[in-house]
């Protein structure tokens, strides 16, 4: 099989990996993605480099971790990336949708941008008109964001729950879906193509079409959390003032409750699941678009998320924290005859892995200071050593106000968060505790526990500055 075929990478933004019914979460409806994981390769334990949209992103497409970029937190410029090599190998590069580059409009390495960004941009790049802003003004609307649904008067309750009023073709991401899928039927057939398709859902506002919501509103068996008194007032400060700042501001047309009822919880989680379905049938319909014309032949699909969303675990809203429901992405690799169908594979990997990975399929050399690693001998089932720890790091942002930085490491079995300047911190045996609810960082039992993961913390930070130190010296 050739060494250069279609590559699609297809990102949602702020979806769990919770979410996908093949994952084995039966209430969900994602046919599209079933087929994908059910032909390709799952990794299921693939954890994210940074706790938001833009460092994450930042940390993908460049191959180094988030203290490597200089891009900690949300809003921080970034732009350089390792499509400019697959541009240079002779792909045609494209992307439909978000890929949060800041500014938004730079090339990114792309040939081709059409650059659609968050719902909600009332505090980022609130007067940048984006590709489908001037959609909505061509029908002579304006989509559905903050200072609209500060109107209602049930605004506080809905927690960021609200019905797609406008028409269906126009939600965000059908528009993405759709604007992929026509550029894919009407630009001449070149190959070899490097496609991303970054959906903006279903980061908040949770805002399906009402049909698309109706069939999980009628559902019962919902995951709303009830997070134990016990545990919300042992949060770490940090994540005590993030829950107060939720109630208080309201970041993405979201209002937090820090007692939201039963009836609220599972609208948000309707909604939320309803927008992924929507973005299924995308999938779905792209999918079928690239076999028409013959892209399939030879491609490889990669879908995954930047991040998850706490939907209510943990007393939280969002991200910006270290827990499960954060850092572990849906990663799904397709490619039938190139790997492996139905197979789940559980070894620690993370989300840049992917970078180096895409490179490899395209021919490219990777270069040798990446601290992300290829994941290609993994998804060929070659010999492929797995990493013993993942890293998550995360500045203060616009609803992180209570510490400066957060940093977490995680191996199989323990998980360790450390807050900068500060004696308190997070220790989860995840064997034991897998919801993440029993925090073990005082207890005296777990001293040797702690102290190994915050040595390799130490030393993960010293061999980054070591293996990095020829890329840092060319950017003075």
């Amino acid at each position: 099989m050739s060494q250069h075929p279609n590559i699609i990478l297809v990102m949602t933004d702020q979806q769990r990996y919770d979410t996908i019914a093949a994952l084995g979460y039966p209430y969900m409806n994602t046919p599209n993605l079933d087929r994908l994981a059910n032909e390709g390769t799952v990794l299921t334990d693939c954890h994210i480099t940074a706790a938001s949209c833009v460092p994450c992103r930042a940390s993908l497409f460049s191959g180094y971790y988030p203290h490597t970029t200089g891009v900690y937190a949300n809003g921080q410029p970034w732009g350089r990336t390792w499509v400019e090599q697959l541009r240079d190998t002779g792909y045609r590069c494209v992307n439909v949708g978000k890929m949060h580059t800041i500014p938004y409009e730079v090339d990114a390495g792309f040939d081709e941008r059409y650059v659609v960004e968050n719902k909600d941009r009332f505090m980022e790049g609130r007067w940048y008109f984006d590709e489908w802003d001037k959609a909505l003004a061509a029908h002579g609307l304006k989509k559905q964001q903050r200072e609209e649904y500060r109107k209602r008067a049930d605004y506080r309750e809905r927690l960021g729950a609200f019905d797609w009023e406008l028409p269906e073709h126009l939600h965000s991401d059908n528009f993405v879906g759709n604007f992929a899928r026509w550029w894919v039927e009407t630009y001449p057939v070149t190959q070899p193509l490097f496609l991303q398709v970054g959906f903006p859902g279903p980061h908040p506002p949770y805002d399906p079409t009402p049909e698309q919501a109706a069939s999980y509103l009628a559902r019962n068996d919902l995951p709303c959390p009830r997070p134990s008194r016990q545990e919300l007032d042992g949060l770490p400060p940090p994540f005590q003032e993030k829950r107060r700042h939720d109630v208080e501001v309201d970041h993405d047309s979201v209002v937090w409750s820090l007692d939201p009822s039963e009836d609220q919880l599972h609208r948000m989680w309707a909604n939320y699941l309803a927008n992924i379905t929507m973005i299924d049938s995308q999938v779905g319909q792209l999918l079928e678009a690239l076999e028409r014309r013959g892209y399939l032949d030879n491609a490889v699909v990669l879908f995954c998320s930047d991040h998850g969303d706490c939907m209510g675990d943990h007393g939280l809203i969002q991200k910006w924290s270290m827990y499960d429901c954060i850092t572990r992405s849906p990663v799904i690799a397709w490619s039938p005859g190139r790997f492996a169908a139905g197979v789940r594979r559980s070894e620690l990997c993370q989300l840049f892995d992917l970078g180096p990975t895409i490179l490899e399929l395209a021919g490219c050399e990777v270069p040798k200071s990446f601290e992300a690693r290829s994941l290609l001998p993994l998804l060929e089932g070659r010999g492929w050593r797995p990493r013993t720890h993942v890293f998550c790091e995360q500045m203060a942002d616009v609803n992180l106000t209570g510490c400066d930085l957060i940093t977490m490491v995680r191996d199989r079995r323990h998980k360790l968060v450390h807050f900068k300047d500060q004696t308190y911190g997070q220790l989860f045996d995840l064997e034991a505790d897998p919801e993440e609810t029993n925090n073990l960082w005082d207890d005296p039992a777990q001293s040797e526990t702690k102290r190994r993961l915050l040595d390799a913390m130490r030393d993960w930070l010293m061999e980054s500055a070591f293996h990095t130190r020829d890329r840092m010296a060319a950017h003075r």
